[in-house]
């Protein structure tokens, strides 16, 4: 099974940007842009490796391969984005890989792009500067268009297998794996699991008790052996289910007004470890947002309104507004879920205000934007 760390690090220490390997500072999925150039590079690694993996490695210096790291990604849907704008798409992973010299916050991500067995792809339809129908090929360090007719040539699978066999596991990697996460996470009662004999997975959370049911937050889970890292921050609830074959993750959300709050359920995570040594990620949006009464949320959509309108203008805010201020990611989003179609528009264009106001009001704002993004995509 590859080491992911130990793959990148080979790819980063032998290899120039080719026809199997691209890196990337950062890539921008939340703009138009940042996602044409990502599908871009996707089809043209796809075509120019049809029968062995191609990369792209995240979080990285262009100039001098300084690993910088990124922030930890969680966006599952990232296949129907690529299955929305290509035809023949390739089968594609994004994974967040952990380096131990990185800031607790940041990983390294890893897109994995899986051979397409020479079919063509191309392009579906426009997506900015590029239109539909679009081929492209990587050339050296370029993605770059070419004719539609172009004869697909296998040129990289001996050297790829070369380094994906240099990047295999050992059991002290594994062992210093587990050691490492619990003595990072030993405040957070760790475990483990061993699956098919062979798959580690490790996890840790703060257990938060309910009248109904146990919840977990800020709950780290890795993959040893893959060097692969799930993470749900203080603000996420999530349930573990464990199977003989199955890790499970259910994210939950605590949303409501006043003294209606409940959890829903939001989206399903199964790790899926086969006898083949190889393991799957499904995901399964769950959601569905509760409904209230619009005479109820309208009152509510005007004091976010105000209270937005006393920020921009530095107007100081007395104990109850700023109470209500946490409160107005969460609760704009209700109104959205529930037709107040311009909630979410007010609530993206708050984003500077309400980072400069908190931290804590400004995170709360991430995570609400983070379960849009999530529905959104599903």
């Amino acid at each position: 099974m590859l080491n992911k760390r130990l793959l990148i690090k080979n790819l980063l220490a032998h290899n120039a940007e080719n026809s199997f390997y691209d890196k990337k500072r950062k890539i921008n999925f939340n703009e138009r842009d940042g996602k044409a150039k990502f599908l871009k590079h996707v089809c043209a690694l796809a075509n120019s490796n049809p029968e062995n993996n191609s990369y792209i490695v995240i979080g990285v210096e262009d100039k001098d391969n300084t690993i910088v790291g990124v922030d930890f990604f969680d966006d599952s849907k990232i296949q129907n984005l690529v299955n929305a704008y290509l035809v023949n798409p390739p089968y594609i992973t994004y994974e967040n890989i952990l380096f131990p010299n990185l800031p607790p916050e940041k990983v390294v991500g890893l897109v994995c792009i899986k051979p397409n067995h020479g079919k063509l792809c191309s392009l579906r339809k426009n997506i900015w500067k590029y239109y539909g129908g679009m081929v492209f090929f990587r050339e050296g360090s370029i993605s770059a268009p070419r004719s539609f007719d172009i004869e697909i040539k296998d040129l990289n699978s001996a050297q790829v297998k070369a380094i994906e066999d240099n990047s295999q596991n050992n059991v002290k990697h594994t062992l210093d794996g587990v050691f490492d996460f619990f003595k990072q996470n030993e405040n957070y009662h760790p475990n483990y699991y061993v699956f098919k004999e062979y798959f580690v997975v490790c996890w840790a959370g703060k257990k938060k008790h309910t009248p109904t049911q146990d919840y977990y937050s800020r709950v780290n889970i890795e993959l040893i052996n893959e060097h692969v890292k799930l993470f749900y921050s203080a603000l996420d609830e999530v349930q573990i289910n464990i199977t003989e074959n199955e890790f499970t993750i259910i994210e939950y959300v605590h949303l409501g007004l006043y003294e209606t709050y409940k959890y829903y359920p939001l989206e399903k995570l199964t790790i899926r470890f086969k006898n083949n040594m190889s393991y799957e990620l499904d995901s399964e949006m769950l959601f569905n947002p509760p409904q209230f009464s619009k005479r109820t949320l309208h009152h509510i959509y005007n004091i976010n309104i105000s209270l937005l309108q006393k920020l921009e203008n530095n107007t100081k805010l007395t104990e109850t507004q700023k109470a209500d201020l946490l409160k107005l990611p969460a609760t704009l989003l209700l109104c959205y879920f529930n037709g107040f179609d311009k909630a979410l528009t007010i609530l993206e264009n708050a984003k500077l205000l309400l980072k400069n106001h908190s931290a804590e009001v400004y995170m709360r704002y991430k995570e609400s934007m983070r379960i849009s993004r999530k529905i959104k995509y599903n």
